[in-house]
């Protein structure tokens, strides 16, 4: 197995690849800024300079990868066009070159509540919208995936469980980052991970169940 990390300097992606490298998974991370990638980076990934938004490289940064995870996301802005463009048109892009690539799992960090049109975060620009957008064209386009949506992401390490459960059943909730890059790594290892949409929060009062376990428990999306 080896790695392809989109969005790898952010929060989520930057956990993600920490977590890639402790479990000794070799680790392309595409960064736009070579120099803040090895400011933020581990030194045991390969770092590949690139943008979503520039189709004809994404091939050459992918290169050899068997898998793929996508932590990309528009960052809050006065650009009214930034949420079309990273979480719609960047997720295509990596959809068609890890299709001519061969890449065996696709993994995409979304968001809980995508499929609510009037949500607050939808003032942003529709981001929502074109997190959905970008979640139906994954699972039209035949590759193996799991899309792991996510509530409200926080930066601390806390001991509350995760809890998981299937599309557009949670509504409400919050995740630190490092759970979410743990689920996301953990999906690379479960077949009960394919070709399934989960939804994850974290509750002090919820049991602690294993990630294997926590996916097997959530049914194919359709």
């Amino acid at each position: 197995m080896k790695a392809f990390v989109a969005g790898a300097t952010g929060e989520t992606g930057r956990r993600i690849v920490q977590q890639l490298v402790d479990r000794d998974i070799p680790v392309r991370a595409l960064v736009r800024n070579l120099e803040l990638g090895r400011q933020l980076l581990p030194p045991q990934a390969e770092l590949v300079v690139g943008d979503v938004l520039n189709r004809d490289k994404l091939a050459e940064a992918i290169a050899d990868s068997t898998v793929l995870l996508c932590a990309t996301g528009a960052k809050p802005s006065l650009n009214f066009t930034e949420p079309y463009l990273v979480d719609y048109e960047g997720t295509k892009n990596l959809v068609d070159v890890a299709k001519t690539q061969g890449i065996e799992h696709f993994v995409l960090v979304s968001s809980l509540c995508v499929s609510r049109l009037f949500h607050p975060l939808n003032l942003f620009w529709l981001i929502l919208v074109w997190k959905k957008q970008a979640e139906q064209y994954l699972q039209q386009s035949g590759l193996t995936y799991t899309i792991v949506r996510p509530g409200g992401l926080r930066n601390d390490e806390t001991p509350e469980a995760i809890v998981m459960s299937s599309a557009d059943t949670l509504f409400e909730g919050s995740i630190p980052r490092q759970k979410v890059a743990e689920t996301c790594v953990e999906a690379l290892f479960q077949v009960e991970s394919y070709n399934k949409i989960v939804e994850i929060v974290t509750r002090l009062e919820a049991p602690d169940r294993p990630l294997a376990e926590l996916f097997a428990g959530v049914a194919a999306s359709e």
